[in-house]
This record gives C-alpha cells, sequence and structure tokens, in this order.
C-alpha cells in the first residue's frame, strides 16, 4: 500500500501543470459549496445563538413570529404570575413584555431602502439578555422617546449614530446609546420604551412575553399549563428554539442554492479530472504494461490510478476550504424572511462543513478517475509494449 501511495503521488508531482489546473477547477467547486453552506450555518447560528436555553418566549398560538404574534394585557399578566418564572436579586420577576414592529431606513453604502425591527422593551429586558453590552452612550430611559441601536444597524444604516434624531410613528426619537449584541440577531434591531413604542405605533397589545425559567428543567410543565389554559391563546418555545425556527426557510434556500450550483460546477471538475486521468493513461501506456510484466495484478492498477484522482479531489477540497476559510472575516446582510426585516451575519466554518466538503471533492475524484482507472487495468501487456 506505502509502493501505491508513492506511485500515485510521484506521478502527480511529475505532471505539475495537470495536476494544479485540474486541482483548481475542483478547488472551485468545493469553494462555492463551502461558501454557501458557510452562509446557511452562519445565518442559522446568528439566530440560535440569540436566544438563551434558560428564556421562555410566549407568542400568539400559531403565530410565526413576534410580528405577525399579539397578547393582550390581560394574557399577559397571566403569564407573568406562573410560578416556573425566576425572580431577579430585587425580588422582581424576570418577566419582559415586548413589541416588535418594523420600519424603514436608508442603507448608508447603496441609499436603498431596507426594514429594521423596533423592539420595545420593559425594564427587565436587559437583564434576560446578558449578551447585550453597552458599546457607547447609555441606556434609554423608561417613559422616554429614546432608543439605543445595534452595532449592526448602527454601521449600516444612515442617521442612526450616536446622538443622531429618528423620525418615525409621528414621533421623534433620540439615539442615546449603541449597544453590541456580539454575534446574534439582536445586533440588527433598535430598541426603545415598550409603552411609548406601542403608543407610537397604535399597537394595543404587546407581541410576546419573554421570561426566565426558575429551573431550565420545568420547561415542559409551564409549557403545558399556558397551552392548556382556557383563558389563553398562546404559545411556549425556548428562546433558541424559536428563533432556530426563524431560520429555517432561509437557511433550507441557502442549501438548495448551494447544493445546485456545486451539481452543475461538479460536472465540469469531474469531466476535467477524466480527462487529465485519462491522459495520465495514455501517456503510461508503457510504463503501466511494464508493471503488469513484473507482476502487478490489474486490482493493483486499478487502485494506483485511483488513489491517483482521489489525490486530486483531495487536493482540490483542501485548497477551497482554504480559501473559503477567509471569508469567515466578512459580514453580509439580508432579509429575513419570517420577520421581512434586514440581518446582518456572518460566515460560520464548522467541523461538519469541512467533513462534508472533503468528502464532496473525493467524490468528485472517484468520479472523475475510476472510467480511467478501469481503463488502466485492462490494458493488454503485449499490445502495451508495442505500443511503448
Amino acid at each position: 500500500m506505502e509502493l501505491l501511495l508513492f506511485y500515485s503521488f510521484r506521478n502527480l508531482l511529475t505532471r505539475r501543470l495537470t495536476t494544479f489546473l485540474t486541482a483548481s477547477g475542483m478547488a472551485l467547486v468545493v469553494f462555492v459549496f463551502t461558501s454557501i453552506v458557510m452562509l446557511a450555518e452562519g445565518l442559522q447560528k446568528t439566530l440560535v445563538d440569540t436566544g438563551l436555553w434558560s428564556n421562555v418566549v410566549v407568542l400568539r398560538r400559531s403565530a410565526g413570529s413576534e410580528m405577525q404574534s399579539g397578547i393582550d394585557r390581560e394574557q399577559a399578566a397571566i403569564v407573568e404570575t406562573q410560578p416556573e418564572v425566576a425572580l431577579g436579586s430585587d425580588g422582581r420577576r424576570l418577566v419582559a413584555k415586548e413589541l416588535v414592529v418594523l420600519i424603514n431606513l436608508r442603507k448608508r453604502d447603496s441609499g436603498s431602502p431596507s426594514n429594521v425591527i423596533i423592539r420595545g422593551i420593559s425594564a427587565t429586558s436587559l437583564k434576560l439578555r446578558p449578551q447585550v453590552k453597552l458599546a457607547a452612550g447609555r441606556f434609554p430611559r423608561p417613559g422616554s422617546y429614546e432608543i439605543m441601536a445595534g452595532l449592526s444597524v448602527a454601521k449600516r444604516f444612515d442617521n442612526v449614530g450616536l446622538g443622531k434624531v429618528l423620525s418615525f410613528a409621528m414621533r421623534t426619537w433620540t439615539v442615546v446609546g449603541i449597544f453590541d449584541a456580539g454575534n446574534t440577531g439582536f445586533s440588527s434591531e433598535i430598541w426603545g420604551d415598550v409603552d411609548q413604542c406601542m403608543q407610537a405605533f397604535g399597537r394595543p397589545v404587546y407581541s410576546s412575553v419573554i421570561f426566565r425559567l426558575r429551573n431550565t428543567l420545568e420547561f415542559q410543565k409551564v409549557k403545558e399549563r399556558i397551552e392548556s389554559d382556557p383563558r389563553l391563546t398562546l404559545e411556549a418555545k425556548r428562546e433558541p428554539t424559536y428563533y432556530k425556527d426563524q431560520s429555517k426557510a432561509m437557511a433550507k434556500f441557502l442549501r438548495i442554492l448551494g447544493i445546485s450550483l456545486t451539481s452543475i460546477f461538479s460536472i465540469g471538475a469531474v469531466i476535467g479530472a477524466m480527462i487529465t486521468m485519462y491522459a495520465a493513461v495514455a501517456n503510461r501506456i508503457g510504463e503501466i504494461a511494464t508493471l503488469r510484466a513484473l507482476g502487478f495484478r490489474r486490482a493493483t492498477i486499478l487502485v494506483a490510478f485511483l488513489l491517483e484522482s482521489l489525490f486530486l479531489g483531495f487536493i482540490g477540497g483542501v485548497l477551497g476550504l482554504f480559501f473559503a476559510s477567509f471569508l469567515q472575516m466578512f459580514t453580509v446582510s439580508t432579509t429575513n424572511f419570517q420577520t421581512f426585516s434586514e440581518l446582518a451575519f456572518g460566515f460560520s466554518l464548522s467541523f461538519e462543513i469541512i467533513y462534508k466538503a472533503l468528502t464532496f471533492s473525493l467524490f468528485m475524484g472517484l468520479l472523475g478517475g475510476i472510467l480511467p482507472a478501469f481503463r488502466a487495468s485492462k490494458l493488454n501487456i503485449v499490445e502495451s509494449l508495442r505500443q511503448a
């Protein structure tokens, strides 16, 4: 086996140019595949990381998102009194009643309009989101027309910097703070006082109620009680589950797009590998005949050429992954299908993606080399020596 590995690797080094060109074609396919899957993974990771396992989101039953949900004050009060709700250090229940609406802002780079989430928050909201840190300025005062913007919004949109003034919902709002929520969806939102937002937007109901569990194992109990209460038309989800559901449609679309594109591109890469390997067989007819005359079996010749093709696939996979890994330095934005708002997120490379990309590249190498390998193993010794 070691001899076969050395033989295959040596032949690739001998044909440096064709090896480089064929591996580059495979690398391009792997790069496209990896980048799109990384995009889907980054989207899902951003939204899932937005939630905490100990937090519960309560929405109107069958509402796909907070945008479509409505919870009146009476129902919110019932949820607030559930015995599974945790208490803060001040003895108050860790419950936040929030409003989620959309406004339209202009992007700084292109000037095109895009939807941005306005989240009306309660005094407890920040306690439920420890990942949110103040980057500049201060937090808005309750009962005021003051807002704070997520770092992604402040970077990408006009007039959302510290001290700037925004006009929406027939009110004038002052940006008094910029917050950093890390790699989460909150960074793409603007936060203000929930009561002022409800008045300004004419909304008599909350969009959601979020609370912290005193014991994470009690989720199923409180979920069943809320969903079976005849006074309520609500459903409860763990926060990560809720945000994961938000990402499913877009992530699925990106993955289908990635599979479709790479399926088309991979045909060219496989054909390129096949041409390379057929050329290798044609150029080494005498060498193959000599190996057969020395006692090497057909199966050994077959394996040797397959290993050579798999080497090409592996090199292409490693190159594609290497260049795709640099995409983690970039941030992109798109419209979330569930909320119709802009969401900023980055590319995310995981071990699963690396495994899939390398498997895919090896599969392309196998497809490109299997027919030439069979041809090499079937060559007649006498006729091959004559041609040599």
